[in-house]
């Protein structure tokens, strides 16, 4: 480099801004508070909901959600990690959009008590419209442990398209498990909202 030349600056990772509030016709989404630690650890210390996530000891109590709920408070992420809630303001589970290695992915979870009722259909779909009002041109990844065929349904009602399947390591499982992993551009998430 000579001495006129100067360094590029890096790029910016792209913001989403602040972590919003989402209303929905059954949910509201919102922003995580630590009075959500005690529901939380109560529906992350089920195996059935925590075996299919890949970032989650388990055994999981109310130390583990209070440790997470001061990282994620803190601001030092450009994240939106959503509070799913049903009327009454309690926990019932996450919508998380997170930039990882560059690339923005969706993750979710819910209490199991709460499984079948459409909820998580909703609250993904509501995050993911708010996402690409953010975002239009950036392609949204996402994915699942190839033996939860609830959390794909789930992906391809949003238009998500699979890209490869490979191990990924589960905390909970302690082991490596076969994960499906997916993508999803503006276009094809209104292509699927207007079937």
């Amino acid at each position: 480099m000579t001495a006129l030349q100067k360094p590029r600056p890096a790029a910016a990772a792209p913001s989403l801004g602040p972590c919003p509030v989402i209303e929905t016709s059954h949910l509201t989404l919102r922003p995580h508070r630590l009075a959500d630690a005690d529901a939380m650890a109560q529906s992350l210390n089920d195996w059935r909901v925590t075996r299919m996530l890949s970032r989650v000891p388990m055994p999981y109590d109310k130390q583990d959600a209070c440790d997470w709920l001061n990282r994620t408070g803190a601001g030092v992420t450009r994240d939106w990690h959503l509070a799913i809630t049903a009327g009454d303001d309690v926990h019932i589970g996450m919508v998380a959009l997170e930039l990882r290695h560059g690339q923005w992915h969706l993750g979710y979870w819910l209490n199991r008590f709460y499984w079948g009722k459409g909820l998580m259909s909703e609250a993904t779909a509501a995050a993911v419209d708010r996402f690409f009002r953010r975002m239009p041109e950036v392609d949204l990844y996402s994915g699942a442990f190839a033996d939860n065929g609830a959390s794909l349904k789930i992906q391809d009602k949003l238009g998500f398209t699979l890209t490869r399947c490979a191990d990924l390591y589960s905390l909970s499982r302690n082991a490596m498990a076969p994960h499906i992993e997916t993508r999803l551009t503006q276009d094809a998430f209104q292509r699927a909202r207007s079937l």
